[in-house]
């Protein structure tokens, strides 16, 4: 099964058609971190990430993890070791803080992008997210909550994303 990105509006996956929004400054072969841009390419899907505190774990046959506060994902340039991973929050260590007072990861899936022989500074954090208003996101792909839940009745572990 494969998730397409159709074009900057809209992701397709079987007969579904979803409105989303991308990266603010569109799509890129050679994505950087901070670039603002989709990476494009063909890509597998990780576990869903939720806020237990704030809904209930959603029907899915991906595994699921409960986004506690102290979970962050590295964009650290300068810790290799740990770039664009889940990390326990450290105040030297700059990440993508999940546990958010807003509403965009209350479910969110990354999007296995640079996640195999990591480069650092080749991008990070790039996650399939919510969105209420499809303002551009600073890489990632964001839908709506309920057009979200419907794409997590659909995929599973082996789910890839083609975006092009």
């Amino acid at each position: 099964m494969t998730i397409f990105l159709k074009n900057k509006h809209t992701l397709k996956i079987d007969d579904f058609y979803f409105n989303c929004c991308i990266g603010k400054n569109g799509l890129s072969k050679t994505k950087i971190e901070g670039d603002k841009k989709t990476p494009k390419g063909t890509f597998g899907i990780q576990h869903l990430y939720y806020r237990k505190d704030k809904l209930k774990k959603p029907k899915t046959s991906l595994k699921c993890i409960e986004i506690n506060r102290n979970m962050g994902w590295c964009d650290d340039v300068n810790i290799s070791k740990k770039y664009n991973k889940l990390i326990k929050i450290e105040k030297k260590i700059r990440h993508e803080k999940l546990y958010r007072k807003d509403y965009k990861y209350d479910l969110f899936i990354p999007i296995k992008y640079n996640f195999k022989n990591i480069i650092t500074g080749k991008g990070s954090c790039i996650f399939i997210h919510l969105t209420k208003d499809y303002q551009p996101t600073a890489g990632c792909i964001a839908l709506k909550k309920k057009d979200f839940l419907i794409l997590l009745k659909l995929i599973n572990k082996r789910t890839k994303i083609k975006i092009y």
